[in-house]
């Protein structure tokens, strides 16, 4: 008797040290874990300034901070400037919707201020992302890599470049032609099409971070999606390709923000060819479709203007789209 209460407390240590994430890397990321370090000090600091990094923050938190008081929770946004992690994370404690955003990726030269609020509405989707959701037991809540950088570019970066306190944020500078001429077969207001196109180009953005970390030599295209389709849902960080692919499907969905997503149901809310929709579908590359009528590859809707030119000879070519 004795011997068995010795191994049942054992058991219980055992799972009360499972209970609870080991560590920081163990919360859902931006980036896999990695030792890459970006000191306030640092040469390599050349992204943005610690002003423009409590600026982007500032927005989403006055415009995030009522939807998540909605659902119950209370989002707090963790400010570590002087921190040299180059990743970002999300938490949830009680009612505490948590964003832990570092300064060491915020320092990375690849970063704008739009792609840094790119990284903060995928942490944003972790939260409020809806299906799929994670496998993993202790964080279950969170809606996984590929679904949180669909929500990035789907909800949150529109809401955040619609508003008036994004206008002075940093952009890339260079429009991708292929990117622009998805955005205009899109939306048929201006508005909605620069919003588009900014979204785009905070990918391209953080995509260049995606390069440095990765060393890879080969740089992410619009006009070269990734030809992967996965058998079983992906819930890890996509490759690089593969979340640039991400971010474009997302940015020219034309769901309106309004349309409500589901922690339940992935097509709520999304662009699904069974919706009736022509484009703006997650990328195979991570997403496995309920529906077998969803894995049909398909590119964006072929208007007469569009179908004469390179961008959709790309996307239609991009199989998985």
């Amino acid at each position: 008797m004795k011997k068995n209460i010795l191994i049942s407390a054992a058991s219980a240590l055992l799972f009360a040290a499972a209970a609870v994430p080991a560590s920081a890397s163990d919360c859902p990321g931006f980036l896999p874990p990695n030792d890459m370090k970006i000191p306030v000090d640092s040469p390599a600091a050349r992204g943005i300034t610690e002003a423009q990094f409590n600026g982007v923050l500032d927005t989403i938190q006055r415009l995030y901070g009522p939807v998540v008081a909605q659902q119950g929770g209370v989002l707090q946004i963790n400010r570590r400037w002087t921190d040299a992690t180059v990743n970002a994370s999300a938490q949830q404690s009680g009612n505490k919707f948590i964003l832990n955003m570092y300064g060491g990726l915020a320092r990375h030269d690849a970063i704008t201020m739009d792609g840094f609020a790119l990284v903060v509405c995928h942490e944003l989707g972790h939260h409020l992302g809806g299906a799929p959701k994670s496998g993993g037991w202790y964080n279950s809540w969170a809606s996984i890599e590929g679904q949180s950088d669909y929500y990035a570019n789907l909800k949150c970066l529109r809401k955040v470049f619609a508003d008036p306190g994004a206008s002075a944020f940093t952009a890339d500078k260079d429009d991708d032609q292929v990117a622009v001429q998805a955005c205009e077969t899109a939306f048929a207001s201006s508005r909605d099409r620069d919003i588009c196109i900014r979204g785009t180009k905070a990918g391209k953005s953080v995509a260049a971070l995606f390069m440095d970390l990765h060393h890879e030599t080969t740089p992410p295209l619009f006009a070269t999606p990734d030809q992967n389709v996965v058998t079983t849902m992906f819930e890890s960080h996509p490759a690089t390709q593969c979340r640039l692919d991400t971010y474009l499907q997302g940015s020219i969905c034309p769901q309106p923000l309004s349309a409500a997503l589901s922690n339940t149901d992935p097509a709520a809310g999304t662009c699904t060819r069974s919706g009736g929709f022509s484009f703006g579908f997650r990328p195979l590359c991570w997403y496995k479709p309920a529906k077998a009528s969803e894995l049909v590859s398909a590119a964006v809707e072929e208007t007469p203007s569009f179908r004469a030119g390179p961008a959709f000879s790309a996307l239609r070519d991009g199989f998985g789209w």
